[in-house]
């Protein structure tokens, strides 16, 4: 059986949400590096999987899906994984909730202070830096009266936000005033099948 295929880039927290699903669960993906310093990802061939040129991009066959939150509910769906995306419509719309904040508050937070610093990007590292704060205390705030984001069970809300919260350390973003954040990024890391971020 063919396996699907991810295209990835080690140390992008978009592509290792999907890599840290996927672990988690069981799902064998062809993970395949795409070298975005060699410009590999504005050839023909890539830019017609995702005409965005960004990674991550999953092929399963004739099916190509290029946003990391849409890939990990395909992954749930086409693999049966109603733990990690439930089907009771309130709890999967916080799970939907949760998608939004970690492709808006946490990517324009610690994820645009870690692009600013490891990567030069030309981003106001001070509004990321404000952003972040914001974020990281109502986060906080909620894992004070709940072990997961979004159900009483890890799901994929939280492989989404995980990354570039546990990642934050990296743009200058300390973690010391958030304990109940910090904790639940060691339930996280104590899943069994979890991995690290690549580097």
């Amino acid at each position: 059986m063919t396996l699907p295929i991810l295209y990835n880039c080690p140390p992008s927290g978009n592509c290792y949400k999907v890599r840290l699903f996927a672990a988690l669960t069981g799902i064998e993906l062809d993970i395949q590096d795409v070298d975005l310093v060699a410009g590999a990802h504005k050839t023909a061939a890539f830019t017609a999987l995702n005409p965005w040129q960004q990674v991550p991009v999953l092929q399963n066959g004739e099916t190509v899906i290029w946003d990391s939150q849409a890939i990990l509910v395909y992954l749930a769906e086409k693999y049966g994984k109603a733990d990690w995306w439930p089907a009771d419509p309130a709890t999967r719309a916080t799970v939907i909730e949760w998608l939004s904040v970690s492709v808006n508050e946490i990517q324009h937070g610690p994820a645009d202070a870690r692009l600013v610093k490891l990567f030069d990007y030309p981003l106001r590292y001070d509004d990321a830096v404000r952003n972040s704060q914001r974020t990281l205390k109502i986060i906080d705030q909620h894992l004070s009266t709940h072990k997961w984001l979004s159900a009483d069970r890890p799901t994929i809300a939280d492989c989404a936000a995980y990354p570039y919260l546990a990642l934050a350390p990296e743009g200058g973003i300390a973690l010391d005033p958030y304990a109940s954040l910090r904790r639940w990024i060691e339930d996280i890391e104590k899943l069994p099948g979890f991995v690290p971020v690549d580097r």
